[in-house]
């Protein structure tokens, strides 16, 4: 029988230390946006999930 899992927590450390691996300031405008878009995507589609509900 699947498992479904409904929800997900994830709890994140976050250190106020700027990294070079890994950091928006490394990309350039373009990624960037690329980026940002591809996240907000995603919440969308989060969101829209869970109206459905």
């Amino acid at each position: 029988m699947p498992i479904e899992i409904k929800e997900l927590h994830i709890k994140i450390n976050v250190d106020e230390k700027e990294s070079t691996t890994g950091s928006v300031a490394s990309l350039d405008k373009k990624q960037a946006n690329r980026l940002v878009r591809s996240q907000v995507e995603q919440i969308m589609h989060i969101e829209s999930r869970k109206k459905e509900r």
